[in-house]
Formats: C-alpha cells, sequence, structure tokens
C-alpha cells in the first residue's frame, strides 16, 4: 500500500511525529491523539471569506440559505473523508498522487490552479485578520496586512514544539470564535421558527446564486483536501489492516465534529445577520466593517462589536497558518520542490499580502469585502479540478485494495462533484451572457473562450488518463500461470535496424549485432523527411538524401569489413510506415529502434514513432533506450 518510491514525504518536518503505534493508553487517552488535523482543515471552513459570504447571505436573504451551508458542510464531511483515507492508505497528499498519475503538462496547470485556490484563500484571511485588527484597534488596514507577515514565523515556532501544540493553538483560536458568536446570538435572540424555515431548500438564481456559490466555495474549499490529505500523515499508525481501519474510523470522526463545529460557526454568522440586519431592514450590509459599526447600536450592547472583532483575527490567525501549510504541500507535492521551510512559507504568504496590498493602494478599503466575496467565488470554481483526482484515486482499487470506496460511496462523490461542477457553469455562464450579448470587448471575449476551453481540456484530461491507465493495467492482466513448455528461440536470419544518425547509432547497431551474431543479415535503415523527400519520395536528390545514403554506406563498409552481412535502405515521406514497409518487403525476424523517451507535449510535437510501429507489425520489436 505505502506508494512512496524514491519521492519525499509529505510535511517532512513533521511526518508521522505523533506516534500511535507504541501507545499504552487506555480508554479515551488511546484514541485522543487521532484528533487534531480536522481541526486545523476545520479553520478554513470558518475563515474571514466565509465571514462576508454568510454575512451578505444572512443580510440580503434572511435566513433562507441555511440550507446551503448544510449542504456545503455535508459535501464538506464527504470530501474530507476521501481526503483522509487516500492520506492513510496510501501515505499520499492528492498532490503527491497527481504527480504520480498525471503527465507534466497537466500537473502544471493543476499546481498553477491549486495555486490560485491557496492564493484566493490567503487573501480573504489576510484582508479578514487586517480588517479585525483595524476594528479593534484603529490601525490602518494597510499596516494589518504587514502584520500578517508575522504568523509565518509563528507557524515556524509552533512546529518546532511540536504538532500537538500547534493543534492545540488551533483549537484555542475556534474556541475563541464559537465563544464569541455564543454570545452574540445570546444577544441577537432570533426566531427558531424561521431558522428551522432556512433549513428547507429553494431554487437560486441571480444574486442568491452568486452568494450560495461563494458560500460552497468557502466551505468546501480546495487547498483543504490537500491539506487534510497530508495532515493524517503527522500520526504513525501500523500499517495493518486493524491499525488502517482505526486509523480511517477515528480520522471520520475527528472530521464529523470539526466540521460540525464550523458549520455551527458559519451558522451562526448567517443567522446573526439574518436577525440583527435583515429583520430591521439593513439588507445592503455588504461590509465586515458595517456590519461591525451596526451591531452595538441593534444589539444594544459595545460588547458585541470587540467580540466580532477578537472572533475575525482569530479567524484569519487560524486560517493563514493552515494556508501556509496548503501551500508548502501543494508545492512539494507537485514541483518536488524542496526550499528553506521559512523561505517557503514567505513566499507562500507574500502571494497573498502583494495582491491585497495592491488592491488596497488602487481602490482603497471599499473594495475589500467584494474581494473577499470574489476570492471565495475562485475557490469554488477550482473545486472541480481538485475533487475528480481525488474521487478516481480513492476508487482505484489497485492502489488502495480493500479500502477503495464502496459504489455507493462512489456514487454518492460523483453526484457531489456534479452538483458543484454544474452550479459554477451555471454562475460563471450567468456572469458571462451578458457582457455577450453586447457589441465590443472583442479581447475580453477571445480570453474568456480561451480559458473555458483551457478548463474543458483539462477536465477531459483528468477523467480520461485515469481510466486509460485503468484499462491499460486491466489488459496486462492474464488468467492462471501456463506451464511453461517451449522455450526455444527462433533463428534470427534478418534483422532491421531503424537509425537515426543521432548519437544512438552505435549502440542500437550492438545491440542488434549480439541478437544474431554473424549469422544473420542486417537491414539498415532510415527515413528522410526532408521537404524533397516528402514531396519526391525516392526521386528526391537533395543534400540531406544523399548525406543520408553516404552515412548508411559509410555504416554498411565498416560493418561488412567485420565479417557481417549488411544491406542499406532508405525511406521517404511517413516515418511510420516507411519502417512498416521495408520491414515487411525484407521479411525481418526483428526490428531494432531507439526510443527518445518523451512523452506528453513532446509525443504530440515529434510523434510515437515507436508505440506506432511496434502496433502494425508481428515481428519482435527491441526497443534501446
Amino acid at each position: 500500500m505505502n506508494n512512496q518510491k524514491h519521492h519525499h514525504i509529505s510535511l517532512s518536518e513533521v511526518h508521522e511525529s505523533v506516534d500511535m503505534t507504541s501507545s499504552t493508553k487506555k480508554g479515551w487517552r488511546k484514541w485522543l491523539p487521532y484528533f487534531g488535523p480536522a481541526y486545523l482543515v476545520s479553520v478554513g471552513y470558518m475563515d474571514p471569506g466565509n465571514w462576508a459570504t454568510d454575512l451578505q447571505g444572512g443580510a440580503r436573504f434572511g435566513y433562507s440559505l441555511i440550507w446551503v451551508l448544510i449542504m456545503s458542510n455535508l459535501m464538506a464531511l464527504l470530501l474530507q473523508s476521501l481526503s483522509t483515507r487516500l492520506g492513510i492508505v496510501r501515505r499520499r497528499d492528492l498532490a503527491q498522487a497527481n504527480r504520480d498519475m498525471y503527465p507534466r503538462l497537466v500537473n502544471f496547470c493543476l499546481y498553477i490552479l491549486a495555486e490560485l485556490a491557496i492564493a484566493a484563500c490567503d487573501l480573504a484571511e489576510v484582508l479578514g485578520m487586517a480588517i479585525g485588527i483595524h476594528l479593534l484597534t484603529g490601525l490602518p488596514i494597510l499596516w494589518g496586512v504587514c502584520i500578517t507577515v508575522l504568523d509565518t514565523f509563528l507557524l515556524l515556532w509552533f512546529q518546532k514544539l511540536g504538532m500537538r501544540r500547534l493543534e492545540a493553538f488551533i483549537i484555542a483560536l475556534i474556541l475563541i470564535i464559537g465563544g464569541s458568536f455564543l454570545v452574540e446570538i445570546f444577544l441577537a435572540k432570533p426566531s427558531g421558527h424561521e431558522i428551522l424555515k432556512g433549513f428547507i431548500p429553494t431554487a437560486l438564481s441571480g444574486d442568491a446564486l452568486y452568494i450560495a456559490v461563494g458560500i460552497i466555495g468557502a466551505t468546501v474549499m480546495p487547498h483543504n483536501l490537500y491539506l487534510h490529505s497530508s495532515l493524517v500523515q503527522t500520526r504513525k499508525i501500523a500499517h495493518t489492516e486493524s491499525g488502517i481501519k482505526k486509523a480511517l474510523r477515528f480520522n471520520f470522526f475527528d472530521s464529523t465534529i470539526a466540521l460540525n463545529a464550523a458549520f455551527l460557526v458559519n451558522a451562526a454568522i448567517l443567522i446573526l445577520a439574518a436577525s440583527v440586519f435583515f429583520k430591521t431592514g439593513h439588507t445592503q450590509v455588504a461590509k465586515i466593517e458595517d456590519a461591525h459599526t451596526l451591531l452595538a447600536p441593534l444589539l444594544g450592547s459595545e460588547l458585541a462589536p470587540i467580540l466580532f472583532a477578537i472572533a475575525l483575527i482569530a479567524a484569519g490567525q487560524s486560517s493563514t497558518i493552515t494556508g501556509t501549510l496548503a501551500g508548502q504541500i501543494v508545492m512539494e507535492g507537485y514541483l518536488n520542490l524542496r526550499i528553506n521551510p521559512w523561505m517557503r512559507r514567505l513566499l507562500t504568504r507574500l502571494l497573498a499580502i502583494i495582491p491585497s496590498m495592491i488592491v488596497i493602494l488602487v481602490y482603497g478599503d471599499q473594495e475589500l469585502d467584494s474581494l473577499l466575496i470574489l476570492s471565495q467565488v475562485i475557490l469554488s470554481a477550482q473545486l472541480g479540478f481538485a475533487i475528480i483526482p481525488l474521487i478516481f484515486f480513492v476508487s482505484d482499487k489497485s492502489t488502495m485494495g480493500k479500502y477503495a470506496i464502496a459504489l455507493w460511496v462512489k456514487i454518492l462523490s460523483w453526484l457531489v462533484a456534479t452538483v458543484l461542477i454544474f452550479l459554477n457553469i451555471k454562475m460563471v455562464a450567468e456572469a458571462c451572457l451578458p457582457l455577450f450579448q453586447e457589441r465590443g470587448h472583442t479581447g475580453l471575449k477571445i480570453l474568456l473562450i480561451g480559458v473555458a476551453m483551457l478548463f474543458a481540456w483539462l477536465f477531459i484530461m483528468m477523467i480520461i488518463i485515469p481510466i486509460m491507465k485503468k484499462a491499460r493495467i486491466k489488459s496486462a492482466m492474464h488468467g492462471d500461470v501456463q506451464p511453461l513448455v517451449n522455450l526455444e528461440t527462433p533463428v534470427l536470419k534478418n534483422i532491421a535496424i531503424a537509425l537515426d544518425f543521432s548519437n544512438n547509432d552505435e549502440k542500437l547497431i550492438a545491440f542488434a549485432l549480439s541478437q544474431g551474431r554473424k549469422d544473420a543479415k542486417y537491414i539498415l535503415l532510415h527515413i528522410v523527411e526532408t521537404a524533397a523527400a516528402r514531396f519526391f519520395g525516392a526521386q528526391a536528390d537533395d543534400a540531406e538524401t544523399r548525406t543520408d545514403l553516404q552515412r548508411l554506406e559509410v555504416y554498411a563498409t565498416r560493418l561488412k569489413e567485420l565479417g557481417y552481412d549488411i544491406k542499406i535502405q532508405l525511406g521517404y515521406k511517413s516515418r511510420v510506415k516507411e519502417i512498416v514497409r521495408i520491414v515487411q518487403e525484407e521479411h525481418a525476424d526483428m526490428l531494432v529502434m531507439g526510443a527518445h523517451r518523451h512523452k506528453g507535449l513532446k509525443d504530440f510535437l515529434y510523434g510515437e514513432t515507436v508505440n506506432q510501429v511496434r502496433h502494425r507489425i508481428s515481428i519482435p520489436v527491441l526497443i534501446v533506450n
């Protein structure tokens, strides 16, 4: 099951740092160390980006979007359980698993999208924390953004103290957030009956759909799937059936408790906004600062805005730590790039701070909340690119064995993926359709079409490649082992050698001679692919054709001097067709070819000669790398 090969381990500084194999503790103390990773993940579900979407959802639509929060939470629980399963069983995080599965070009695209998702998430966290500091102390938001650089070093310090202390710090921040909103809800006194009505699903369109997709993006975060698959590997477990099953079970409990706590915080924010702003007619409260300002007069308590600001700072601080960890996992997983830990974390943080500072300097503080909502919609748009590979990985019995997900879980997972992707396509279509109905904006329209085509190609590749690899593995599997009866090899009389006049020629000829010695005849062949050769075929008489023929003659003369039976052949036009033709006309018993070991985009550029040739002939083909 351990498929690490020679690649580095995920989050190497804390990998398997919590030993679960030698514990002598009994009862609840024995399973308590399993709890922790999901709380680091859950803070991403209550970050400032969630605040922005929840506040606008509650202020503009009352309690009617509570069902979206419930649906998002259930989706998150399902997907996070798949993420933990991948990390526990295969000991690979999602980025590493993608690197193992997909070609470089696809992986590069997935890496860029993952970095965009983390940057969008970090943007929300940095802005939220800066706003919280501003609300509590009056410090300018730009200064608050700069202060957030320091949490990079806070994370380094906590990791030196150990993973359990980092988890304890995050849980303390969660308790601060939860406690603050518990007091806020007590002061707001919302209607229980109307809250229950919000559990009933309603149709979504226009602004409601935009906010709902933002809520989903803020709840089911793509970077959290990378993060969770790595964090579970901080636990050193017994790689036995009972050890893996126990880890899966307790991590599911961990996820359930942590994500439900996150749901309660999000629900509290939305309910607070609905009961305080929607009910009093303040439906245009779109900014976190506005909500902070209005809480005191509407609730009649000076404590409410202070708790609001403290909770916002705690949410931003906890989320920036986990966002930085996710950045490390993605960079190392996709690029296999290991740099100094503090430099790597500082780089991840700067990816969020620099855009924040640019927006503040250009637009001021007025557009920050709109930017927060947009960041969550961007997160949601990236979801499909994390979910689709994850479902394939945990469904694959060849790598997951008996721990591959059941059929009903697979169907449910694909249903969730379909719903999320459909909602995002619908939202993007509704946003872009008016633009295409207007005249002008040609450049922007071309850009949008190009991005849509790139996304469509990437989706197709993500789905097709795992299916093709699975089919290839299945086709390679055979029935019962047959007894080895006839091990006599045929005598090779004619051996064809396809030469490309590179440094590999000598190696190719040497391997060919070792197959037939001096008892066989050798056909040295080369395909001329000049413009003249493609047009005139054998009638071509350009400089390159003459040079190629002379080179074959030089090889033939030298080999004849050594006592070998040699014949030379030039082919023209199509490389594959000509190699096959010469092999068949010369009645060759074996073909020796060189492989250039390129793949992906280079296959498209240079062609896949070896594969195409070997499928068209019935004789053995010796591939020399």
